[in-house]
């Protein structure tokens, strides 16, 4: 429902304009399509409302997504609230354009391979691997995601960020301490503050490569990944000088199920839900491979992927 009153009963709150639901199915919004439900889950109507929010609920626990692409919600669900960029920030625009390339601002609701098009589109190189991230531009640059060569943070000039009180900053890469699939800031709590957009520095190109480019990468995932299937991409990091995925099919576990939960015969660091998986079965899927594999090989697999919530539901 609309959120159209003054919050908590304090005259001096903020009217808020986006919408706030109960009890709402995770579910729906998680690319595994599993999971319990979030006590509450909020949809911005844009940034200023959300700096309102946060402004307006400086103790309630807090979880921000985008496309839920990277994200396991155990099956008691989440006490607090879920905050949904996807779709609510969505402003993707050109800031400059000169001889020696172009600045583009995103928003952290919109999706990444719409970045790699609109770059494309104004003979912008150097985003089209973005094509091949599922999810959102937060999402990338909460976790330096990245593919077929290239990182998010690598194309990043500086990012803009809304803090717990509501303040919109803006924040420099020599802010962070940036790694592979990690993002951390130098000074303060990351969990403080939330990306809410990012400016890109990119050289010229040609749009007719830089579509074909596109193209290729699409092309590449639909071959290699189990699209087909609810899944939340790779679920481990690559470890240092070898490939999660090689590691897993060497220890003979393509195919093995815990309930609907499936490690993926097509590529072997997805694990997929069959159709009936509970987030309890992806979870313990999860465990097991890093079991095995760390018996097998002594590597520790570390996951890519983010699990928050509760086991299940105390009642």
């Amino acid at each position: 429902m609309p959120v159209t009153g003054e919050t908590a009963g304090n005259a001096t709150a903020p009217v808020l304009r986006g919408e706030l639901r109960a009890n709402e199915p995770m579910s729906r919004h998680t690319s595994w399509r599993t999971g319990g439900c979030a006590d509450r889950y909020y949809l911005p109507a844009d940034l200023d409302d959300l700096a309102n929010f946060l402004r307006a609920s400086p103790h309630e626990p807090l979880y921000v997504i985008g496309l839920g692409s990277n994200l396991l919600v155990r099956d008691g669900g989440l006490r607090g609230t879920v905050v949904a960029l996807h779709a609510r920030l969505n402003d993707v625009r050109l800031i400059e354009q000169n001889s020696s390339g172009g600045l583009i601002y995103a928003a952290a609701g919109v999706a990444c391979a719409k970045v790699a098009r609109f770059a494309a589109k104004l003979h912008l190189a150097g985003a089209e691997f973005l094509a091949g991230i599922p999810g959102t531009v937060g999402g990338a640059l909460a976790m330096n995601a990245g593919c077929y060569g290239s990182e998010t943070w690598e194309i990043v000039q500086q990012v803009q960020v809304v803090d717990r009180s509501g303040q919109v900053l803006i924040r420099q890469p020599s802010e962070y301490a940036i790694g592979y699939r990690s993002v951390k800031r130098h000074a303060g709590a990351m969990e403080s503050e939330w990306f809410s957009g990012a400016y890109f520095r990119l050289p010229p190109g040609d749009q007719a490569q830089a579509r074909e480019r596109i193209k290729q990468l699409l092309a590449q995932r639909v071959a290699s990944q189990p699209l087909d299937q609810p899944n939340a991409g790779s679920v481990f990091r690559n470890p240092p000088g070898d490939h999660a995925a090689r590691l897993i099919e060497a220890c003979g576990l393509k195919g093995c199920c815990i309930g609907g939960a499936m490690v993926s015969p097509k590529h072997a660091n997805f694990i997929v839900n069959t159709g009936n998986a509970s987030a309890a079965d992806i979870e313990a899927l999860i465990m097991m491979v890093q079991s095995r594999v760390k018996k097998a090989t002594g590597i520790a697999l570390v996951p890519e992927v983010r699990i928050i919530g509760d086991a299940r539901r105390l009642t």
